[in-house]
């Protein structure tokens, strides 16, 4: 076995750890009670295992909330922000992201093009800021597992819309298995083999019974081998 060597990681046209940001948009309380396109906990879930995936692999993070600081939204959600810790929260009065200053002024200077792109609800915060970011050259990834909207229709309706304008609809584990990319790159497996088994994927838990199978075996073979032990003669 011998892999390829490593593509140019700013150049490659897939995902990598240096062509890529996370763009997360308004997972604070009102958004999630009401997003009703997908299960909300499953939704959340999703959520941190990408966000889990971003600091495997150092992404840049963007965050930002709507009406926080004006006192109308709380924050991002405590799951989510406990994971977020050092990142700051930019706050905007506006529904669409691309028309505050700051927040693009923060997405531009990451200097990546590849945006995977997360925001409540699907057909606002997410449609506008990724038709925009299209139209100034980024290439936007809507991570389609991690958001919703109020309605099944106009989660769909919004999806479109996107990719008729050129997004790249993809979610968490495809993100996470672009960016690892190759078992050999061994110092990004471990936080990306146990992102896996805490969000609960089938492979996650298959890996979870997997070990505790070897656990198993190399218990009874060690009760076997302490066995042969006892009952050797003397």
């Amino acid at each position: 076995m011998k892999s390829t060597p490593v593509r140019d990681q700013m150049k490659d046209h897939l995902l990598t750890p240096k062509n890529a940001a996370l763009i997360i948009i308004d997972y604070q309380p009102p958004q999630i009670i009401t997003t009703l396109s997908m299960d909300r906990q499953l939704m959340i879930d999703n959520m941190r295992a990408l966000i889990k995936t971003a600091k495997n692999f150092q992404l840049p993070i963007i965050l930002s909330t709507v009406n926080n600081s004006n006192g109308r939204n709380p924050d991002t959600i405590p799951q989510l922000k406990e994971l977020l810790d050092g990142v700051p929260s930019i706050d905007r009065t506006t529904i669409n992201s691309w028309e505050d200053e700051e927040f693009v002024q923060a997405v531009k200077a990451t200097g990546r093009k590849k945006l995977l792109m997360t925001a409540l609800w699907t057909d606002a915060c997410l449609l506008f800021p990724t038709m925009d970011a299209l139209k100034e050259g980024f290439e936007v990834f809507p991570v389609v597992d991690c958001v919703g909207a109020n309605s099944v229709e106009g989660h769909r309706a919004a999806l479109q819309r996107m990719v008729h304008a050129g997004a790249q609809p993809t979610g968490w584990n495809s993100v996470a298995c672009e960016l690892q990319r190759d078992w050999a790159r061994t110092e990004t497996v471990p936080g990306f083999v146990q992102t896996a088994v805490e969000q609960g994927t089938a492979w996650g838990w298959y890996l979870t019974v997997e070990s505790e199978v070897a656990a198993y075996h190399n218990y009874k073979g060690g009760l076997e081998m302490r066995a042969s032990k006892e009952i050797r003669p003397h």
